[in-house]
């Protein structure tokens, strides 16, 4: 076997994996590849134009480094892995991303790469300017914003704001949702590409856009210095402030950049006006001494190119990019009027489902009031019967209480009467017995003038007596001498003794008539108190029947307003028998009085 046949077969090819901003792509290239073979497979494969932005980055210990384009990839201080990692980026920055950007593709990768630079802090921004950057980045993604799809929270995945912002302030995420959403609410009617290039233009006036940083000295010693190179030149920084440069070199003003590699690599920048001062800085590091060189190179090379007359190909593009947008534009229009069609076909169809639910329920409720109707219709004409029935039953009750109330009447107006006549008969009892008083004084009169004249009459009987006793003392001798004897009477008594008889008869006589007088007047009196106090009686009797008439007709009218009312009638006043009965008695009595 030759020693030729000993050897290890060297492979043909080598994997490489290419990370862009939004995807991931793999080749299979050839060993002899070099490294412009690679950039323009990857721009091929990306549909990219505009290549004098981009590079392929890779990573080398604690730096990195751009792919270089005219040696070969293997021969360059690519990682050793398998496969091997680069970064498609944007290696340089355009001065005015509206004029030099043509194409969507570099517009949308440029777009991708700023945004992480703005969420990574790589490029500083304020809070407000980065609210308003997050707007155009939901607009570029979600289109124009619509109340019904775009809920409250459908932020909530997505990383629009720095962290250093979110720590800067005491909000929560719905707080600063509803600030985006505050501004992405105006954007409507922008186009993806039209929000991505509006998010590149605040972008491009932020003070770090584009700028990459290196350490350097200004002498051998001292390392207080940054080196920043973008579009616009070259500038020197203080170490904690990379905002605002110390001092600058504008491309247009630098006549030349010298390098030379000794033991400390030293740059030299010698501006046009020969006037000015020679600016020279150290980098220690060979690596980033030949990123500076590389980026200055192509800056200054960009910056030249930008203020020549456009090339054949950048004119195709732009043309091409101009009737594209023309293209888009007008796509958008019809889009725009088909959705704004769409809509109102939408809104109109909502609109007459709307009208049909609502002719619905109103069709629903009118057959519920129609029924509601017909039972109300039903309950109506059984209340009807009832209230019929009722106005019948008040009608018989009505009669009823009539009836009631003339027999109420009749019994007042036979009760007036029955008072009338007792009242009557009482005063006839008053007048009788005011006559028998009146009466009983003339007989007790009469008594008291009897008793006189008796008295008178026994006072001139013993006046009489006295005086026949005289007389008859004094003359008695001279009748018996004288005078014969007269005859005897028919009675055999003497004339002395006849006479003194009849003095004592009419004496006994005046007695008797005296005590019958005297039992007379007593026999008056005691009538006349009985009588005084039976019209005591009588009177109270009828008091008593005033007031259980005035009762009688007050139950009369209680009973007849509660029958009026629908109330059970009580029991009629039924006159008390027993009392009209005394009473009837008492005035035949008086009567017979």
């Amino acid at each position: 076997m030759s020693i030729l046949g000993l050897k290890k077969k060297q492979p043909k090819t080598f994997k490489v994996k290419v990370i862009t901003m939004d995807a991931e792509m793999e080749f299979s290239c050839e060993v002899k590849w070099k490294g412009k073979d690679l950039f323009d497979l990857v721009c091929r494969t990306v549909g990219l134009r505009e290549t004098w932005f981009f590079g392929l980055r890779y990573t080398v210990k604690d730096t990195y480094a751009w792919l270089k384009t005219e040696k070969r990839v293997l021969d360059q201080e690519v990682p050793k892995d398998s496969p091997i990692t680069f970064h498609f980026l944007a290696k340089f920055f355009p001065e005015k991303v509206e004029e030099e950007l043509v194409q969507e593709i570099t517009q949308h990768l440029f777009f991708l790469q700023v945004k992480k630079q703005i969420l990574d802090e790589e490029i500083f921004c304020s809070p407000e300017a980065s609210v308003l950057l997050a707007s155009y980045a939901v607009q570029a993604k979600y289109g124009d914003y619509e109340p019904n799809f775009h809920k409250p929270g459908f932020l909530a995945q997505d990383e629009l704001l720095p962290k250093r912002v979110l720590m800067q302030y005491q909000m929560t995420a719905d707080m600063w949702e509803e600030k985006i959403t505050a501004w992405y609410a105006e954007h409507r009617g922008i186009a993806r590409d039209e929000a991505e290039m509006d998010y590149l233009k605040i972008a491009q006036d932020l003070d770090m856009y584009g700028v990459s940083y290196f350490a350097i000295t200004q002498n051998k010693r001292d390392t207080d210095l940054l080196l920043g190179v973008d579009a616009q030149g070259l500038h020197i920084y203080s170490p904690n402030s990379k905002l605002n440069p110390n001092k600058s070199f504008p491309w247009s003003g630098i006549r030349n950049i010298s390098y030379s590699e000794k033991e400390v690599t030293t740059f030299t920048i010698k501006p046009l006006d020969k006037k000015k001062d020679v600016f020279k800085f150290y980098s220690s590091q060979l690596r980033v001494n030949k990123l500076i060189l590389q980026l200055c190179i192509g800056n200054h090379d960009l910056f030249m190119r930008r203020r020549k007359v456009d090339s054949i190909e950048v004119q195709q593009m732009k043309s091409q990019a101009k009737e594209e947008k023309a293209r888009k534009k007008v796509e958008r229009q019809i889009l725009a009027r088909e959705k704004q069609m769409r809509e109102e076909a939408e809104r109109a169809k909502e609109e007459m489902e709307r009208r049909l639910f609502q002719l619905q329920d109103e069709a629903r409720l009118a057959n519920e009031a129609l029924l509601r109707s017909e039972e109300t219709a039903d309950l109506l004409a059984e209340k009807a019967q009832i209230a019929e029935e009722e106005a019948k039953l008040l009608a018989h009750k009505a009669a009823e209480a009539e009836q009631e109330r003339q027999r109420i009447e009749a019994t007042a107006l036979k009760t007036k009467e029955e008072k009338r006549l007792m009242e009557q008969k009482m005063r006839e009892a008053e007048q009788l017995a005011v006559k028998l008083v009146e009466q009983s004084e003339r007989r007790s009169k009469e008594a008291d003038h009897l008793k006189q004249d008796l008295t008178e009459a026994k006072d001139a009987e013993r006046r009489a007596k006295q005086k026949l006793l005289e007389i008859t003392k004094t003359s008695y001798p001279l009748i018996a001498a004288y005078s014969p004897p007269p005859p005897p009477p028919e009675g055999g008594d003497l004339a002395l003794g006849s006479g003194s008889m009849r003095i004592d008869f009419k004496d006994s006589d005046m007695k008797r008539l005296s005590m019958e007088i005297e039992r007379e007047r007593l026999e008056y009196v005691e009538k006349s108190k009985h009588l005084q106090d039976q019209l005591k009686e009588l009177k109270s009797e009828i008091e008593s029947l005033k007031l259980e008439e005035q009762q009688q007709q007050q139950a009369g009218v209680y009973s007849l307003r509660n029958e009026a009312r629908g109330y059970p009638p009580e029991q009629p006043y039924m006159p008390h028998s027993n009392r009209n009965s005394a009473y009837m008695a008492q005035m035949a009595f008086f009567e017979e009085v």
